[in-house]
């Protein structure tokens, strides 16, 4: 007998739920009660068992996608049994099309309260959503707009996806050089398609999440292209042609960034690629050469050289990542090119071109002509700010540079506007636009806050970690600060030797007078959680001293933040000073 499996309806307030995992694939057999897969709501995780035994003829709904309660996902028949009707009332095709998703969830607050401000936020990214779920706390009517996925290029093609899969390159080197770790393992191979379907499922995940958040927090999502019409009027454009005009007291635009593309010829030919591109590839390229040596390009660069292509990096600057301390960049440098990687610094792309099925890049180092081949070329040099034709002109917006100026309260020019994240060109980094986004809401809310950017802790997820806070040792040289160092290697830390990842250091910059901690700058593994004591303390101007007598766990990689802080002193207890 065959059937249509359902989005089970669990609670009287169900409406959705996200299809988080399959227990059975199309082609298997399932008895009647068998669990055939699990979903997720923001409250619960159940598993739903099939209805009547059979196989499993034709799935509907991937993983990770949000489904309306009673909507079928999944047939259940005969092996040979003809299913076209049930796929037709589905609505579904023969190639089993998917079931139709949940609709975003628009929750309308319709009161009238006195005092209650009409704040409308433009961008679903991690400030947008950030600022609009504070403003809703602190008591306003939020509207939120966002022209394409919530969570903007953070959640959707950015961070999240970025670095899963980072992660899945780890595992796979991990697992490669398991031999050393004492486990026998037999072939390993990459399965790409596999890989990036754990990607949509997380992202997907993770968006639902960011769709329930602001549903509870009762904010109205509008999908649309959003153009200010005044200083107190915005018209949405819908997809589907219709437009809706959204009336307001205060705005907050986040409209985020989109990848820079300079003028090099042959920039736009088949195969030259932008980090959006590189995420959604539909195989890894066996050779890929990188413009750009920032923070984008040695992530994509470690991430490729893992998984063991040939990776070519071009970088105009005399050194990579730049934005880091010299130290730290000279030693992820080396790092990456014993893995193989060409790093070529100081350089200038010229050109662009095709040859055969393959891309040549030319470019000029030290008044040299060189050139490299490569199957693909990813341009990461910088982004922009995604302001076109949002109407910032017509209504008196000042810009500079192409972005959107901005005091530290996160106010315009214009009084009742805020802007917050990439848009302003501060620090275009997903937890800065965030935290902004609560400054922009609170100050709306009548509260007056600063934005405090000596904090912001940079984070690059290569493989070890670098994370960093603070003045670096060149900038403390800029600002003729008489300053003092201790640098602790983590080869002789016992955790980055049993992760076998002790290549890098920790290195401490304070004042030499007072000893105030005005600097921290790690390459080690899980950097990037670690740096958070390391902000901390530069948020409470702790001393060496406050950090030295603060006890750390052991065996840990946050033990060599204190041993570092010890070598200031030049009594680091784990290593010869």
């Amino acid at each position: 007998m065959s059937c249509l499996e359902i989005m089970p309806k669990l609670g009287l307030t169900m409406t959705e739920g996200i299809l988080a995992k399959w227990h059975k694939r199309e082609g298997d057999k399932i008895e009647k009660g068998e669990v055939l897969f699990e979903v997720e709501t923001d409250k619960l995780t159940n598993e739903v068992e099939a209805k009547d035994s059979g196989i499993v003829r034709k799935i509907l709904v991937e993983e990770g996608e949000t489904v309306k309660c009673l909507v079928p996902v999944a047939v259940i028949a005969a092996e040979n049994e003809d299913i076209s009707n049930l796929l037709k009332e589905a609505g579904a095709d023969e190639e089993g099309a998917p079931a139709e998703k949940a609709e975003e969830p628009k929750c309308v607050d319709t009161l009238e309260k006195a005092g209650i401000k009409n704040v409308v936020v433009v961008g679903g990214g991690p400030g947008g959503y950030i600022a609009a779920i504070r403003a809703a706390q602190l008591g306003n009517k939020v509207t939120l707009i966002e022209n394409a996925e919530l969570g903007g290029t953070c959640l959707n093609v950015g961070c999240i996806p970025t670095k899963t899969l980072l992660h899945s390159a780890d595992v796979y080197s991990e697992i490669k050089d398991s031999r050393n770790l004492g486990i026998d393992v037999g072939e390993v191979s990459i399965n790409w398609d596999n890989i990036q379907k754990r990607k949509k499922r997380i992202t997907k995940r993770l968006v639902a999440g960011v769709k329930g958040l602001l549903s509870y927090n009762k904010v109205n999502v509008i999908k649309g292209f959003a153009k200010m019409e005044t200083e107190k009027s915005i018209l949405v454009t819908k997809k589907d042609g219709g437009t809706e005009k959204v009336v307001f007291d205060h705005a907050i635009i986040s409209t985020g960034s989109l990848p820079f593309l300079p003028s090099i010829p042959g920039i736009d030919l088949e195969g030259v690629i932008d980090s959006t591109g590189a995420l959604n590839l539909k195989s890894l390229p066996e050779t890929i050469v990188i413009i750009g040596g920032g923070v984008i390009g040695i992530e994509f660069a470690n991430l490729l050289s893992l998984f063991g292509k040939k990776v070519t990096v071009l970088e105009m600057l005399p050194f990579v990542l730049p934005s880091m301390d010299r130290q730290i960049s000279n030693l992820i440098a080396d790092k990456l090119s014993k893995r193989g990687v060409a790093l070529n610094t100081g350089c200038k792309v010229t050109k662009i071109e095709r040859e055969g099925n393959r891309l040549k890049v030319n470019f000029t180092k030290k008044a040299e002509n060189l050139s490299v081949e490569a199957e693909k070329v990813l341009v990461v040099i910088g982004r922009q700010a995604n302001i076109e034709n949002i109407g910032l002109e017509e209504i008196g917006i000042k810009l500079e540079k192409g972005f959107i100026c901005v005091d530290d309260h996160m106010k315009t020019n214009v009084k009742n506007i805020y802007a917050i994240g990439d848009c302003t060109g501060k620090i275009m980094l997903a937890h800065v636009a965030s935290e902004q986004g609560v400054v922009a809401a609170e100050n709306i809310s009548g509260r007056s806050v600063k934005m405090d950017y000596k904090t912001v802790p940079c984070c690059v997820y290569v493989k070890p970690e670098i994370a960093s806070v603070g003045l670096t040792e060149e900038r403390a040289k800029e600002k003729g600060i008489d300053y003092k160092v201790g640098v602790f290697p983590m080869s002789a830390n016992g955790k980055a030797m049993i992760s076998k990842d002790s290549d890098g250091i920790v290195k401490v910059i304070s004042d030499k007078k007072t000893e105030e901690i005005l600097g921290v700058h790690i390459m080690a593994p899980r950097a990037t959680d670690i740096i958070g004591e390391a902000a901390l303390a530069l948020r409470l101007e702790a001393t060496l001293h406050e950090v030295i007598t603060t006890v750390h766990p052991h065996p840990t990689i946050s033990e060599a933040f204190k041993e570092a802080v010890l070598a200031s002193q030049k009594r680091a207890l784990n290593f010869v000073n």
